[in-house]
């Protein structure tokens, strides 16, 4: 069950990888589409690198989004699908760390609770 609630988060770790992949950045696509293997530590700070992973992740695809729709219009193409689409992509990997914070199961699976619990005091 623990996998369909990590779906969001390895997906956006593929699509990052292949997006690395694609712009010649070989060693960081690779270790981006290995990042995911973390999260069989049940570890609060993997939770949390994650989500900071996933947040820079959703910031490359907003300046990906910003270079290629600057492009299109310097070119005279039209851009505003393409800006949909990685605004989506961009909103869905940025939301795939949100899983952390939302869902109980994964606050249990990662210890996020008991962080919590251990600041109040």
């Amino acid at each position: 069950m623990t996998f369909f609630r990590l779906f969001p988060v390895i997906l956006s770790a593929l699509l990052l990888g292949a997006h690395f992949f694609r712009a010649g950045l070989t060693y960081l696509a690779v270790a981006i589409v290995l990042f995911p293997v973390v999260l069989l530590m049940k570890r609060a700070w993997v939770a949390r690198l994650t989500q900071l992973v996933l947040v820079l992740g959703g910031i490359e695809w907003i300046r990906t989004l910003l270079v290629f729709v600057a492009a299109r219009r310097e070119m005279g193409q039209p851009w505003t699908r393409l800006a949909a689409i990685l605004g989506c992509v961009a909103l869905f990997t940025i939301g795939s760390g949100l899983l952390f914070s939302l869902s109980g199961a994964l606050r249990r699976r990662y210890g996020l609770d008991k962080s919590r619990e251990d600041l109040d005091r």
